[in-house]
């Protein structure tokens, strides 16, 4: 036998090795007709398979002691009475009686006045009596045009407006007759007096007081 021959011989086993082990790593061939199977996944040999989880132990629950619901008790009824038959109407309060007026007693003040003055005076006393008021006073107003610081001329018109119910423009003529009356305590007297009678008049019984105890002062 030749010397190619042999080494022909001899690499033939290592060649058929070859070709197998290139042969086995293919896949397979397709099979017509039908599905191809899926490739399994290969087995990791690393993968740890975890622990086995420990058992938990059940016990039966305990018996409850049966609830038994409450019996439901009705609200009572609200009582109802008898329907009025006519509405109640209240009477309006009245209201309370004012309190009684002071009494107011007047003097008849007397100065010396000059003649004219005195005229119209004696005038005025004369209207008075006879009623006519209005008259009176336009007397007594040109007398305070005559003589305009005459107290006892003012005190006297107050008089006159307190007649005709003007219990307002009274004060303020018993003021301004007080205020003249510098020396004659009296007078003065008379004149808070007055204005005390006045403001009872107009319902301001607080000032009447405060007017009285102004009179007591002379």
């Amino acid at each position: 036998m030749s010397f190619k021959r042999l080494v022909i011989i001899g690499a033939l086993p290592s060649l058929l090795a070859g070709c197998a082990g290139i042969y086995g790593t293919q896949p397979p061939a397709p099979v017509y007709g039908g599905q191809p199977s899926p490739p399994k996944p290969p087995v990791s040999t690393t993968e740890k398979i975890p622990p086995a989880q420990p058992l938990v132990k059940t016990q039966p629950l305990k018996e409850f002691p049966e609830i038994k619901p409450e019996p439901w008790l009705s609200p009572e009824p609200l009582p109802i009475g008898p329907e009025p038959s006519e509405p109640v109407i209240l009477a309006p309060l009245e209201p309370p009686p004012p309190p009684e007026l002071t009494p107011f007693r007047p003097i008849e003040a007397t100065v010396p006045l000059s003649p004219v003055v005195n005229a119209l005076v004696l005038a005025a006393n004369q209207n008075t009596k006879a009623g006519d008021i209005e008259s009176a006073a336009s007397s007594i107003e040109r007398a305070i045009r005559i003589e305009p610081r005459n107290a006892t001329l003012f005190y006297k018109l107050a008089l006159l407006r307190l007649k005709q119910s003007k219990p307002r423009l009274a004060e303020d003529l018993a003021k301004k007759s007080a205020l003249l009356a510098v020396n004659d305590n009296t007078l003065k007297k008379h004149c808070w007096l007055l204005i005390a009678h006045a403001r009872e008049l107009q319902q301001n019984f607080p000032g009447a007081k405060e007017a009285k105890m102004k009179a007591d002062s002379f």
